[in-house]
């Protein structure tokens, strides 16, 4: 069990590593702001494999077992990404203190933060209501959902934030200043393999742990499926933030939030009958609270949230596994 957990944690931070730099000069080559490269890109890119877990156990698992573990894991996730994603960026702010301009301080785009906490408001918020609603009103409310999503990658896009401006030698062109697209995609996704690779078997590892203690397969879904297979391709976010490159870790993260709480409720509307429970309604509650608490933050902040605060969004994850306990 343990040799899975940290090989698959270091194929994991050597696949993010492969990741950043590759999606750097990806964001370059289309000529994309950091906001854009963090929100769009990125958070899509890593959050991607990680969604057909739900998908999987909806369409292929056993009856309603399977419903209910694809909805633990379509919420599980972006109440993961708002309570321990964020403290994850808090963790690399803190800990590469000495060589950061900022220090302690993670430097934001203040628009994009607004725009993306906004827009996973909404969703999140529309994902609690379509719960109490008949089946007819679901599926506008899913449409609603995608519609609103596909609207934000158009909005990010069109935003006018900074350039990406330098980027570190792509691995594989070292000695190339300028390396062509192909090339830049081809890391891109050998990246993602090699991500998808080690979540697999750090996966594994989980499942193994929780089957050695005896956890459901709905409470593995809600609370510790997505720490497995979202927080560890999260690292890239340390990486930008070792790189004075805040917007774009910031925006990893909450990119994925309005990614994973837009398309997957929306499949979860259309495929389930969408029905929450204490534990669902309590998670999305909770994440709602702390992105609530960090749009107000932003609005009040000149650019720049401490570190030490972002840190303390993990005490809502802790909050919800005891209220689950």
């Amino acid at each position: 069990m343990l040799w899975q957990l940290l090989g698959g944690l270091i194929i994991i931070l050597i696949g993010a590593e492969l990741f950043t730099n590759g999606i750097e000069w990806l964001g370059k080559k289309l000529n994309l702001s950091q906001s854009a490269v963090g929100s769009v890109l990125a958070a899509v890119g890593t959050a991607l494999p990680e969604s057909m877990i739900p998908v999987i156990a909806i369409l292929f698992g056993v009856g309603e077992a399977g419903h209910h573990i694809g909805v633990g894991a379509i919420l599980g996730a972006p109440f993961m990404l708002v309570t321990l994603g964020l403290a994850l960026v808090g963790t690399g702010a803190l800990v590469y203190r000495k060589r950061r301009e900022t220090g302690t301080e993670v430097a934001v785009n203040k628009g994009q933060l607004n725009r993306d906490l906004g827009f996973f408001l909404v969703f999140y918020g529309l994902a609690v209501v379509a719960a109490f609603l008949p089946g007819w009103a679901k599926y506008g409310i899913a449409l609603v959902l995608a519609g609103g999503y596909f609207w934000y990658v158009w909005r990010t896009l069109q935003a006018d934030c900074e350039a990406i401006g330098h980027c570190p030698p792509l691995y594989l062109a070292r000695k190339n200043p300028e390396p062509g697209k192909p090339l830049v995609i081809l890391q891109v996704v050998l990246a993602l393999g090699v991500i998808i690779l080690g979540a697999k078997l750090f996966v594994s590892g989980v499942e193994e742990i929780a089957v050695w203690l005896g956890l459901s397969p709905m409470l593995v879904a809600l609370i510790l499926a997505p720490v497995a297979t979202e927080l560890p391709e999260k690292l890239n976010s340390i990486i930008w933030m070792r790189q004075n490159k805040d917007v774009m870790a910031t925006g990893n993260m909450t990119g994925a939030m309005v990614f994973q709480s837009s398309l997957l409720p929306a499949f979860g509307m259309v495929f389930t009958d969408w029905q929450l429970g204490q534990q669902g309604l309590t998670s999305i509650g909770l994440a709602l609270v702390a992105a609530l608490v960090l749009w107000l933050v932003n609005r009040r902040r000149q650019g720049r949230i401490p570190g030490q605060l972002l840190l303390l969004f993990a005490i809502f994850y802790l909050l919800f596994v005891l209220t689950i306990i």
